[in-house]
């Protein structure tokens, strides 16, 4: 009897982990197809705080106009990597605006996210090429999201750039709200992996 409900447990994580590969590689494809935004907050105080929200709103409102043109993941990031000194600056310059003297470090990474909740729209945990911002120390709470195609908050919102950027599989996937089971197991996973990279 012990084997026989070993075999049923065994067959039903099989079932799981099979039922899940699909799912999976579109989670993974859609991370091939959006570029991110992640800001580090040079620490936890509340001035710290809004003024990494104050650098998010100037970067936004110079990159929204960026990417108009960008066809695929790596036009953005080109468009980006040509604008790296630029969009640092313009960060810096709001740092100094509001009273600061910390420094700020702009760079493209390769990084794990979370799964995120965009409004209507749930992005899949994974690694995510983005661009970094770090502002002073970086040590206080960060804030990202998805930079093209644009679905930050502070820019527009544009759903119909993402449909056309994405499979009609991948869109549903997306905006369904119906998957949040299946985000969780491959945030699970993600984060498995995560530890041995």
């Amino acid at each position: 009897m012990k084997n026989f409900i070993k075999a049923i447990c065994i067959s039903t994580v099989l079932c799981i982990i099979f039922s899940m590969i699909p799912f999976s590689v579109q989670c993974k494809n859609l991370s091939q197809e959006v570029f991110r935004l992640h800001i580090l907050a040079n620490s936890d105080s509340e001035t710290d705080q809004s003024l990494k929200l104050k650098v998010r709103d100037k970067v936004l409102d110079y990159t929204k106009s960026l990417y108009l043109n960008a066809e695929n993941l790596n036009n953005a990031e080109q468009l980006t990597a040509e604008n790296l000194q630029n969009i640092a600056n313009i960060a810096q310059k709001e740092v100094y605006k509001n009273g600061y003297s910390y420094p700020v470090k702009a760079e493209i990474k390769h990084m794990y996210f979370n799964t995120r909740y965009y409004g209507s729209v749930t992005m899949p945990s994974g690694f995510y090429d983005a661009l970094r911002i770090t502002i002073g120390n970086g040590e206080g709470h960060n804030w990202w999201c998805v930079m093209y195609p644009s679905l930050c908050v502070g820019a527009s919102t544009d759903y119909n750039a993402l449909k056309e950027k994405t499979t009609e599989q991948e869109y549903e996937v997306l905006t369904s709200g119906s998957y949040e089971f299946k985000f969780k197991i491959v945030e699970y996973f993600e984060n498995l992996c995560s530890l041995f990279s």
